[in-house]
């Protein structure tokens, strides 16, 4: 399957936006900071992280190039950013920003899990987003404004592998952005409870209390399907 239009858009817009800033200073190179020719095909299910040491390795670890890590986990980051957002626009966003931190932090990076640190950013930075957005809707509108979610992309407009029922998408993205990234941690990209402590920078009780609760709500916001179900079999 090939990759995506949208993180092709990514991976562009990221050539550029690294390109202008760092170059402009004298960080990089212009080689260094251009995105690599993607393949026709690519599996992110069977790609490895481009580090994953031991501590008795981690002496002899060489940092990977701009190259390895877009190659590897482009497609991983931007399936993750899509079920945190819930839309296509926000995805593509949220991706930029993760590899621009992602490479602007490269070199200061511990060896150790590679998938961790990328789960990492882009969950905190789609976290600080959410934030943002909600002071700027409390700070924008008037109170007794109606505020309605808004429609999500049609199937065709995103990558298949990131298809969620459109129900359960609807129903992750009415959940507090805190909920809605412990529970897709867990039940979507199949992270421990320790290590979406260690992502989210919490404590276990706390994110065993958010994918509790995120769950629950999930459940009430499903009822419906089930009272229809039942209809349809009587």
């Amino acid at each position: 399957m090939g990759r995506p239009q949208a993180t092709h858009r990514v991976l562009s817009r990221l050539g550029n936006t690294v390109g202008r800033s760092d170059v402009t200073r004298g960080k990089y190179s212009p080689e260094e900071v251009s995105c690599p020719t993607m393949p026709a095909h690519s599996s992110t299910e069977t790609a490895g992280p481009v580090v994953s040491l031991s501590n008795d390795q981690a002496t002899e670890w060489t940092p990977p190039t701009w190259a390895e890590v877009v190659q590897q986990h482009a497609d991983r980051v931007y399936r993750l950013a899509f079920r945190l957002t819930g839309n296509q626009h926000d995805a593509e966003d949220l991706t930029q920003e993760t590899f621009i931190r992602v490479f602007r932090s490269l070199a200061s990076y511990k060896p150790g899990t590679f998938e961790g640190w990328l789960h990492r950013i882009t969950t905190n930075l789609f976290l600080d987003m959410a934030r943002r957005r909600a002071r700027l809707r409390m700070e924008g509108l008037p109170e007794d404004t109606d505020r309605l979610p808004g429609g999500g992309p049609s199937p065709e407009e995103v990558y298949s592998s990131m298809h969620l029922d459109p129900d359960l998408q609807a129903a992750l993205d009415a959940l507090p952005p805190e909920f809605r990234a412990a529970v897709v941690l867990c039940d979507v990209e199949g992270l421990s409870y320790e290590e979406i402590g260690a992502t989210l920078g919490v404590k276990l009780g706390t994110v065993r209390s958010r994918i509790h609760r995120g769950r629950q709500a999930l459940k009430d916001a499903l009822e419906h399907r089930r009272e229809r179900a039942q209809e349809a079999s009587v």
